[in-house]
């Protein structure tokens, strides 16, 4: 009877055998998605925000921030949001609980960008150069939304790779107040030819913790990397912390998770208890 009814068992079509299971599912949520529109940039923008685990709006604490350029879902979110998780674990102890603000793409040649005096650059990508507009946007209806919609304290950190890592080093070197902490992979600092390397830093007032990570990219984008390391270095107050990272194993697609994980160890790690 055991064999007749394994046997039995076997052969029945999948479909039936789900059919009489009892399957409960329940949706895997780790944040919330918001969109609000933004006046200054004309156009509805979409954030994808982590919230830390017994994240609570009627609870007293409150949590630092991190806004993560390419923020999209099918970016660089989901992964960078997880290391967020992981790292603060209390037997991990490598980056305080904290709220990730991802900011998703619409155009991000367009936003990462200032304008380029190349001409085939401005024939080849005609949407580029709006980045002064963008960071507008980050400072005077990003950043205000988040403040008086989460519980965020007064420390903020900003990631950027590629473009992204182009537009963190401009807001570090024109706005340098608008974060505490850059992390800066991979930076775009060719670009225009590398133009924004020859500016002079602003001057700062709060304390910066700065992270340049860059790969096996090629002789311009490890150059570029390491020239801006050594201009924040040289230029660096005593309040100011910057570091640097060479990850001659990886290229531009797969540097970034790995030199995040190195930044925050390197940025705000704990000692263990």
């Amino acid at each position: 009877m055991n064999i007749f009814y394994l046997l039995f068992t076997v052969l029945l079509p999948k479909s039936f055998i789900a059919q009489n299971r009892t399957i409960s599912k329940t949706p895997i949520i780790i944040g919330e998605s918001v969109t609000f529109h933004s006046k200054i940039l004309d156009e509805d923008r979409t954030l994808n925000i982590y919230l830390p685990e017994g994240y609570s709006a009627d609870s007293t604490k409150v949590y630092p921030a991190i806004y993560l350029l390419d923020g999209s879902m099918n970016e660089d979110f989901v992964h960078i949001s997880g290391l967020v998780q992981f790292g603060s674990f209390s037997w991990i102890n490598m980056v305080p609980e904290s709220i990730v603000i991802g900011i998703s793409n619409i155009d991000r040649k367009r936003d990462f960008t200032y304008p380029t005096t190349i001409e085939q650059d401005k024939k080849d990508f005609p949407t580029t150069g709006a980045s002064e507009k963008f960071i507008s946007f980050i400072e005077t209806e990003l950043q205000p939304y988040i403040e008086a919609q989460y519980k965020i304290n007064n420390t903020s950190t900003i990631i950027g790779q590629s473009l992204g890592g182009l537009l963190a080093t401009e807001i570090l070197f024109k706005k340098p107040e608008l974060f505490d902490n850059y992390i800066i992979v991979s930076p775009s600092l060719w670009w225009d030819n590398e133009s924004l390397l020859e500016l002079t830093p602003k001057a700062h007032i709060s304390e910066k913790k700065i992270f340049v990570a860059v790969g096996k990219e090629g002789d311009i984008m490890e150059k570029n990397a390491k020239d801006l390391y050594e201009t924040l270095k040289t230029d660096k107050k005593d309040n100011t912390q910057v570091y640097f990272s060479f990850f001659e194993e990886l290229d531009h697609g797969d540097t970034l998770h790995l030199a995040i994980y190195d930044a925050f160890n390197t940025l705000f790690r704990k000692e263990k208890e």
